[in-house]
């Protein structure tokens, strides 16, 4: 388990829309971009291995066009392809807060980071969520899925302890990068669980023209 010491003060960032990454959850990547590419190399050179996952945000007035919050995560599998290509698996391990970006000469940005607010992420595991009604949440998600014509493996869903349920549910469905933002920002499992069935909730309500279910 890494520990607080660990982090860095500099962290290499990918700027990828739509694509989350939460403490101990894990997300694949496919690189290929030469940039992306020299990202990862750079990376695996270091006693870390870390790359932070970050969220554009085209709204920003300030040039930085990123969101201020990202998680960074541990390259824990890695393989390349006949063509060059990279197949990895990051490990979420904390997420950070941007503090400025780096001008320098790699082709890739890179970012000075805060740990300080996010000291819960390096645990074994989150708080709990004691009100989490799971009965309630997978009937919600069988309507949802059923909406959107999707299957799933509901035997792994069902078996799923509550945070990987949840983490793997914000990462996985197809919400907007905003949205995906407000999961990663959420302070705890109770505020994800909440931000996501509110999501959840609204897209069926868009489905069916009818008020958000109650």
């Amino acid at each position: 388990m890494m520990q607080s010491a660990d982090l860095p003060d500099t962290l290499a960032v990918f700027p990828l829309p739509g694509a989350l990454l939460l403490p101990r959850s894990r997300l694949p990547l496919h690189v290929f971009e030469p940039r992306y590419l020299q990202m990862l190399d750079d990376a695996l050179r270091t006693p870390q291995r870390l790359i932070g996952m970050i969220q554009p945000n085209p709204c920003r007035q300030d040039g930085g066009k990123l969101h201020q919050i990202g998680c960074a995560g541990r390259v824990t599998q890695f393989s390349e392809t006949e063509d060059g290509r990279y197949m990895i698996t990051l490990t979420g391990v904390s997420r950070f807060r941007i503090k400025s970006e780096i001008d320098g000469f790699a082709p890739y940005r890179r970012c000075t980071v805060c740990w300080k607010s996010f000291d819960h992420d390096l645990a074994s595991s989150c708080a709990p969520d004691p009100r989490f009604d799971r009965d309630a949440f997978l009937r919600l998600l069988q309507r949802f899925f059923e909406a959107r014509n999707m299957c799933t493996d509901w035997d792994s869903l069902t078996q799923a302890d509550d945070e990987l349920l949840v983490n793997s549910l914000s990462m996985l469905l197809d919400f907007t990068p905003e949205d995906k933002q407000a999961l990663l920002e959420a302070p705890c499992l109770k505020t994800r669980r909440e931000t996501l069935v509110t999501l959840i909730e609204f897209a069926l309500c868009g489905n069916s023209g009818k008020d958000p279910l109650q």
